[in-house]
């Protein structure tokens, strides 16, 4: 099973112009092979692969030895690998006949990680001697790095990534080989329900509450991007403006994504099978149509809803909850959503009379009434356990 952990660095100030000084020459070098790729087709009709770039690195690294020359050979191929992947994934869009998506040139904003695909090769996870209570990284060109590693590494590195997120860098290990850590049988299955006002909602009739990290982080938001429109592009006083705002973001994403971990961790310790809805998050947030000029029907609601839910952080929470499901041994299955809310869990009668409100639920056919997620979460439960059902008869 293959794992990723992440971890602060600590890096002294020299360190850190280091660190930011890779990144942008690994940024420049990834827009220098976009523009290559670009002319060559643009002037000859040419195609230029990954390997024909990779073949020229040697002598852009022989060209500049105090640029590109500094850092590891393996880590400017993946870029390159990276790139390469973004064409790829065009071509691939083009073929589906879906919006291509031209690769586009990497500013500051959008270009935040170098990636070592080896260990080992220009860089090295835990390489400093007679510390058996400090944790470094080696990074060539950078040096020793010291590491806050608050929970062990489990498995074999394979790749090692630095991440600036802000004015903070991370390590971030992908291991191969990665044990899983069973925990003891509970006995017990669960639906859940994605909400609102109610992060996850169970057929065993629990709410777990949605702490709406960006609707509390409002207001200091708001002044800080009010601050950040009335300076001045290329200024310093900008720059921090835009930092500011970045590290408030950035909190919030921290806090979500911690707290998306504490109620997956739960629900996989109380449960052996758990069911949820297969939700395409990315298809429910997309903006409803409509311009100022004819403006499309309850774009605003829509646009109120779509910022609920990206709050709530439902893709992230699912992600963590496979991952952590997958290391404990425990079953997720995910269950198709059409339906469930206007489904009877009592008799099975189908209609959308039976959504009272938005959390009452009474059918018409047989007069049972619950919380509207707890029967859907009750729905969800039930076909969760037919789908298993009909695999192991499968």
């Amino acid at each position: 099973m293959r794992r990723s952990f992440k971890f602060l660095l600590r890096p002294t100030a020299k360190q850190a112009v280091a660190l930011a000084a890779c990144l942008d020459d690994h940024r420049a070098l990834y827009n220098a092979a976009l523009e290559h790729r670009r002319i060559a087709y643009a002037k000859a009709g040419v195609s230029v692969r990954y390997g024909d770039q990779s073949a020229e690195l040697k002598h852009i690294r022989a060209d500049d030895s105090d640029g590109q020359g500094r850092w590891s050979f393996s880590s400017q191929q993946a870029t390159l690998r990276r790139l390469d992947r973004a064409f790829a994934a065009f071509f691939a869009r083009v073929k589906a006949s879906r919006t291509p998506g031209f690769p586009r040139f990497k500013g500051k904003g959008r270009f935040d990680t170098v990636e070592w695909p080896k260990d080992r090769d220009g860089c090295r996870w835990d390489s400093q001697p007679g510390h058996p209570s400090v944790t470094f990284v080696r990074l060539q060109g950078v040096g020793h790095v010291r590491v806050h590693r608050h929970r062990p590494v489990r498995g074999r590195v394979k790749t090692i990534s630095a991440k600036r997120e802000g004015h903070r860098w991370y390590v971030i290990l992908s291991c191969d080989d990665v044990p899983t850590e069973f925990l003891p049988a509970t006995g017990a299955a669960v639906g859940i329900d994605m909400g609102v006002a109610s992060l996850i909602i169970t057929s065993d009739g629990e709410h777990l509450e949605n702490p709406r990290h960006l609707a509390a982080s409002a207001d200091r938001l708001a002044v800080a991007q009010q601050v950040l429109a009335r300076t001045k592009r290329g200024s310093n006083r900008r720059r921090k403006a835009a930092a500011r705002v970045a590290a408030l973001h950035g909190k919030v994403r921290r806090r979500r994504l911690d707290g998306a971990h504490k109620v997956a961790l739960y629900l996989v310790r109380a449960h052996d099978v758990i069911a949820h809805e297969d939700l395409r998050v990315t298809n429910m947030t997309r903006s409803a149509r409509g311009t100022v000029q004819a403006p499309g029907r309850n774009v605003a609601a829509k646009s109120g809803l779509n910022r609920s839910i990206l709050d709530a952080g439902w893709g992230v929470f699912l992600r963590v909850l496979s991952h952590k499901a997958e290391s404990a041994g425990r079953e997720l299955i995910a269950v198709n959503p059409a339906g469930t809310s206007r489904t009877c869990a009592a008799c099975g009668h189908v209609a959308k009379e039976n959504r009272v409100t938005q959390a009452g639920f009474r059918c018409v056919a047989c007069g049972h009434s619950a919380h509207a997620d707890v029967n859907a979460a009750t729905n969800i439960l039930r076909a969760g356990l037919a789908l298993r059902q009909a695999a192991k008869a499968a």
